[in-house]
This record gives structure tokens, C-alpha cells and sequence, in this order.
């Protein structure tokens, strides 16, 4: 457990948590060499003996320590301390995108503007170390109080060159981000991160995600299928320009999408530029869904060489005619009755002869429940060929090692001597279920509705409130059916994920008081408790502090602590006499502290 004051490598003094994930969690440290606050990534506990997980943590450190640019998070140091794996990263002290729309709503166009010039200067470099983020969200860019950006996290970044990632590539990153061909599994590019770039702009200026669900996966096919709404739509005052570039960066097929992300920068610097503000809508040179083109067939080539043939023998038959003296000339009629024996020669030799030996046509037999070898003897009487390797499909009707099928199918009526493919039957198909607990819901359920024709069914489940660990929203917590259980085709799984209802603001700096904790807290069904702490440095009633760190995620029936200012209560002058100054009985009306105002005092 990391606690206060603990250093890392005798060098990184931990001064407080600021953030949690499902794989590593944040504090503020001190480098005691440097003299410098910093921020220190560690890889939770519970995963440090799990190579998996070392190695994504460390393949961040590797990506983003090559990358030296003003709008990405300076990496200063990487290592591991007594099985702590850990990151020394810049502390940024500031707000995220998404805390800033939480707060703000949407952001000006100019204010909007300036945000995605930073974004896209700090990807294009990058891009141009060969290094794809693969997740970029407003919740991964950080901005401080002078407007400056940070992009941070880099935990599934990958590199271009990188053969290790393709089997994890398709389902990584944040679904209301996510770019159509990272949704279909097809793996990412440098025009993945320009998608999330796009829907990131949108946001920045509507204050909404433009595709949303009751789940991942319908917000993933929507990102596939749905066009963009347009901003301009909503609000008419926003320049074509922009709507342009946010259209141009969102492109579903990426032929459609800026090259690069400094292709991206570049129309960004000129949006607002006079002649370009009531520019054409553009226009996708590529189509979004694309389909295969139509070819022209052999028979289609074979009939119109044949229309060619007869044209050709009309058109020699006519300068024949023409030729022909109706007179005596003996010599030409002779030579007449030889062309014509000649073209008689010819026809029956490339026509009559080929359809007189040419193979005949007949059908295929069944060989459905036949064992395979009864099954060849019945194909090479009926005049076919049999191909020697016999494949194998799974059946739940047809007995194990009987023939399920031929290729070409029975019935079929096909030349003599075609190759005919057997399928055998391997009986019916069983699978094993895993333990997918931990693993992304999104990827689980791809595979077992894709590969095994299960029915996945998805629900929330509701994390118990003394279960301390930080789940992730797409991560499975349960499973209806054990790991070792055996399925077919058809059956059904249940896969839980936690019953995340939102993240916990950071109360003490957006200014809360205790009505708004208490509104806060009958939304989201959460237990709070109070205790009052007398104190000049805040205003009374604001909030000082919480128990749950801001960025945390939030379960139904969490209990939270907080604790508020209380304005100090003022001493009354002594009386001379020694006495009590009231007039009273000796009572007062001084408010009783509670044990922990005491000790605060």
C-alpha cells in the first residue's frame, strides 16, 4: 500500500493521491534531488506479478519518453522499486477537457480553436516518431490555468513498426472516441488518432458526444454505420470552415480523412480566414461504405466474340457475293465451291467435333450420411473426380465421420470429370468457456457472438461499497457460466461489468457547498457524512476535502466523507470579576463541536 510521505527509489516522496485507473494510479510526489513537484504513475499492486500488465506499463514509458514536444506530458524517469513498477512523469496542475466541458458546457469557437492547434501539433509529432496514441479523449488532455494542453496517457499507445499489439489493436480505447475501423477490429493507424480528433472539436463546440447508446457496442456500430450530425444543424453561426474540417477529420472510410495530423493543423491555422468562413460543404472523394465493382463475365466475353464471328462470315459472304460474275467465269465459281468447302471444313472442325467429344453434363449425387468411402465409389461411378484431402465441418445432425456435404452440392449439374470436395462431419461443436473476468467486455463479446455463434448478454452489476478496488466501465466483473464450462452454437452467457455511474468531481476546487453535496448525493444514491472543520482558509460552508479522490468512479451506495468549513467561533472577553459575562442561568448558545472539530482545534 502506498502511503504518505513513502519515497520511491530514495528519491520520490508521495505527497497525495490524484487520480485511479484499472491498471496504475497517480500521485503528486516530490522529487527531493530536483526540487520539484512531479507526478508518479504506479502500477497497482494486484498487477505488478502479472507480465501482461508490466509490459503495457512499461511499453508507455517507452512511448512516451521518446516524445519531447510543449502540448505532451514530459516524461522524466521509469523504474521499479521493491516490485513497484513506476513512472516520474510533469505535474500538471490543472483541469481535464472533460472537467473543463463538465463545467463549461461547450467552449467558444475561438477558445475551441486554439485547444485542437495544440492537439494536433502535439500528435503530429507524435506521428512523426511513429508513435500512435490510440486513445485520445478529453479526459487524456489536460489544460492549465494559461490555456496550455497536455496530452497524457499513453498506456495503450503503439508504435507503428510494433508486431506484438495486433492481436489487441481492434477493441483498445474509449468507445464514444472510437474510429470506425478500430471498432471493426481492422487495427489502427495515424488517421485513427485524426478521427478521435474530430469527434473530440465536435464536442468541444456542441458540448455533446455526437453517437450515443445504452451500450458500447451499439455506440461503436453507430460510429460505423450513422453519419455525423452536423454542428451547423444545431448551430447555424458556426463557420462552414469548421464544420469542413470536423467532417473531413471524421470521414468513416479514412481515405476520406487529412493525411496527417499536421495536414489537420495547417486548415485549422486559415478556418476563420475571411474568404474560406461560407466555403462549399466538403465533399467525401472516396465513398464512405465501399462496395466491390461490377466486372464483365467470360460469358459476356464469349458472346460478343461470337456476335464478331458471324459479323465477320456475313461480311465475307458479301464481298463474296459481290465478287460473283454472273456470267461464265468458271474459274471464280470454282473457287467459290472451295471457300465454301473450306468454311465447311473449318465449322465442323471448331464446332461440331468439340460439342461431339466435349464432357457431358450431369449431376451430382447425394452423399449425405454415406461414409466416405461409399461416398468416393458413388462420385467415380457417376463419371467425377474426387479431391483427396476430405475436409471436416462440425454438425449437430449428421454422425460423426459421415459425409455432410459435397462441393459442388448435389443435384448440381456439372461436366464430367469436375473434382468434387467431401465434407465429413466431426460431430457436434463444443467450446470451452474462459475466465474472462478483468478482460474488456467489448472484445469478449465480439469473439464468443463471432467465432462461436453465442448469445451475450451484457448487465450491471452493482460493486459492493467496502470493495475498494477501481474497476474500469467496459471491465468484466462476472460471468454467468464458469471458466472449464462447455457450450455449443447458440447458447447463452451472461458477462457483468460494474454498475459505474459516473466519476467523483474534485469538490474543493469547483467550489461545492454542502446543499450541492447533498443533491449530489441523493442523485447517485451516495452516503455521505459531515464533519465541520473550523477554518479561516475557506469560505464556511464550502467543502475542504472528500474521502474519495476526484476522477474516482462512483457505485451506487458508495459512502463518501466530507468534510466543510466552519467559521470559527469568537472568543468572548473574560470578565474582570471572574465571572460568567452572560446575565443567564450560565447557559450558552456556543454550538457543541463534534469529537473531530476538537481535534481539529
Amino acid at each position: 500500500m502506498i502511503t504518505k510521505g513513502q519515497k520511491i527509489n530514495d528519491r520520490y516522496e508521495i505527497i497525495r493521491a490524484i487520480g485511479e485507473g484499472g491498471m496504475a494510479n497517480v500521485y503528486l510526489g516530490y522529487d527531493t534531488i530536483l526540487d520539484r513537484n512531479v507526478a508518479i504513475k504506479i502500477l497497482r499492486g494486484d498487477l505488478s506479478n502479472d507480465d501482461k500488465f508490466v509490459r503495457r506499463f512499461q511499453r508507455e514509458a517507452l512511448s512516451a519518453s521518446s516524445l519531447a514536444h510543449p502540448n505532451i506530458v514530459e516524461m522524466y524517469d521509469v523504474g521499479e522499486d521493491n516490485g513497484l513498477y513506476y513512472i516520474i512523469m510533469e505535474y500538471i496542475d490543472g483541469k481535464t477537457l472533460k472537467q473543463l466541458l463538465k463545467k463549461r458546457g461547450s467552449l467558444t469557437l475561438s477558445e475551441a480553436i486554439d485547444i485542437m492547434l495544440q492537439l494536433t501539433d502535439g500528435m503530429a509529432h507524435a506521428h512523426s516518431s511513429y508513435i500512435i496514441h490510440r486513445d485520445l479523449k478529453p479526459q487524456n488532455v489536460m489544460i492549465k490555468d494559461d490555456g496550455q494542453i497536455k496530452i497524457t496517457d499513453f498506456g495503450i499507445a503503439m508504435a507503428l513498426n510494433s508486431t506484438q499489439l495486433t492481436q489487441t489493436n481492434s477493441v483498445m480505447g474509449s468507445v464514444h472516441y472510437l474510429p470506425p475501423e478500430q471498432a471493426s477490429g481492422k487495427g489502427c493507424t495515424t488517421k485513427s488518432d485524426i478521427y478521435s480528433m474530430g469527434i473530440i472539436f465536435y464536442e468541444l463546440l456542441s458540448g455533446s458526444l455526437p453517437f450515443k447508446g445504452d451500450n458500447a457496442v451499439e455506440i461503436a456500430l453507430k460510429h460505423m454505420r450513422d453519419p455525423l450530425p452536423s454542428l451547423r444543424d444545431e448551430n447555424p453561426s458556426i463557420p462552414q470552415s469548421i464544420e469542413n474540417i470536423i467532417r473531413k477529420a471524421t470521414a468513416k472510410n479514412p481515405k476520406n480523412r487529412y493525411d496527417d495530423a499536421k495536414s489537420m493543423h495547417v486548415d485549422l491555422l486559415t478556418a476563420l480566414d475571411d474568404e474560406r468562413m461560407n466555403e462549399e460543404p466538403y465533399q467525401y472523394k472516396y465513398p464512405e461504405h465501399e462496395v466491390d465493382k461490377k466486372v464483365k463475365t467470360k460469358e459476356n466475353v464469349s458472346l460478343d466474340d461470337e456476335e464478331d464471328d458471324e459479323e465477320k462470315e456475313e461480311e465475307v459472304a458479301t464481298k463474296i457475293t459481290e465478287k460473283k460474275d454472273t456470267g461464265t467465269n468458271i474459274f471464280i465459281v470454282i473457287l467459290i465451291i472451295i471457300f465454301v468447302l473450306l468454311l465447311l471444313a473449318i465449322f465442323t472442325v471448331f464446332f461440331i467435333l468439340p460439342k461431339m467429344s466435349a464432357p457431358k453434363d450431369v449431376a451430382v449425387p447425394s452423399c449425405v450420411g454415406l461414409k466416405v468411402s461409399d461416398c468416393e465409389k458413388k462420385l467415380q461411378q457417376a463419371g467425377f473426380e474426387v479431391e483427396t484431402e476430405i475436409k471436416t465441418e462440425s454438425s449437430d445432425q449428421i454422425e460423426k465421420n459421415r459425409v455432410i456435404r459435397t462441393d459442388p452440392e448435389e443435384g448440381r449439374s456439372v461436366k464430367e470429370g469436375t473434382v468434387i470436395t467431401i465434407y465429413k462431419s466431426v460431430g457436434e461443436e463444443v467450446y470451452t468457456i474462459e475466465d474472462y473476468i478483468g478482460r474488456n467486455y467489448i472484445e469478449v463479446q465480439t469473439i464468443l457472438e463471432t467465432n462461436y455463434g453465442l448469445v451475450v448478454n451484457i448487465e450491471k452489476r452493482d460493486i459492493d461499497e467496502n470493495d475498494d478496488k477501481e474497476y474500469d466501465e467496459q471491465e468484466i466483473i462476472g460471468q454467468s457460466l464458469a471458466a472449464g464450462s462447455e457450450v455449443k452454437e447458440g447458447d447463452e452467457i451472461t458477462l457483468f461489468i460494474p454498475n459505474i455511474m459516473d466519476k467523483f468531481p474534485d469538490m474543493n476546487a469547483e467550489g461545492w457547498t454542502i446543499d450541492d453535496v447533498n443533491a449530489f448525493a441523493s442523485e447517485y444514491q451516495l452516503n455521505v457524512s459531515v464533519e465541520y472543520q473550523e477554518t479561516t482558509q475557506y469560505e464556511e460552508g464550502k467543502v475542504i476535502s472528500q474521502s474519495r479522490p476526484a476522477g474516482s468512479s462512483i457505485y451506487k451506495g458508495t459512502s463518501l466523507r466530507i468534510v466543510v468549513a466552519k467559521k470559527p467561533e469568537e472568543k468572548k472577553p473574560e470578565n474582570p470579576s471572574g465571572g460568567n459575562n452572560d446575565e443567564s442561568d450560565g447557559s450558552t448558545d456556543k454550538e457543541p463541536s463534534s469529537d473531530k472539530d476538537k481535534k481539529s482545534n
